[in-house]
């Protein structure tokens, strides 16, 4: 019984348990900014246009019986709107570099059994070596830029792509 407890206590205060219990209110909070947004911003400017904040008053009257479309095509609007902000808000984080360099897989170094980046070359918490071989210098930055290539591509008004021309 006392294993059981060890090992629930080790499992309860691990540091995946924690971040993970850390994510979920941080990411409630910000559910609620995103929410907060689309309700009160978005579908006020859908109010605008369409001259209503909503359409659950929308009904169609069938044997007696009401089919509220309307309050099927608010709550459609408002997953449309809701999460297309939240992909553009995801995009921005990702372009000013805020959500790169995370790995969501994970390998344990040998030596020390901490979890590190797949792609490390050397531990991070006792610097061992982890590749048999060292690559060289450039190789490596090289490498890094490549990791650090991985920016949004918005197509910004008024600016067009290039296009690569074949010259053979």
């Amino acid at each position: 019984m006392r294993r059981l407890w060890n090992e629930f206590k080790s499992f309860a205060m691990s540091g995946n348990m924690l971040d993970l219990a850390l994510g979920f209110i941080i990411g409630a909070a910000f559910a609620k900014i995103i929410d907060s947004m689309v309700g009160n911003v978005l579908m006020q400017l859908v109010a605008a246009i369409f001259g209503q904040p909503d359409f659950s008053k929308l009904f169609v009257t069938v044997n007696d019986a009401q089919i509220k479309y309307g309050q099927f095509l608010t709550d459609l609007v408002n997953f449309l709107l809701l999460t297309a902000f939240l992909f553009a808000v995801v995009k921005f984080i990702v372009f000013v570099g805020m959500g790169r360099g995370r790995a969501f897989v994970t390998q344990q170094c040998p030596y020390c059994h901490e979890q590190v980046q797949p792609k490390a070359l050397i531990c991070r918490f006792c610097h061992q070596q982890l590749v048999d071989e060292m690559p060289p210098l450039d190789s490596a930055q090289a490498r890094l830029a490549e990791l650090n290539r991985r920016k949004l591509n918005l197509p910004i008004p008024g600016r067009r792509k290039e296009v690569a021309s074949d010259s053979s």
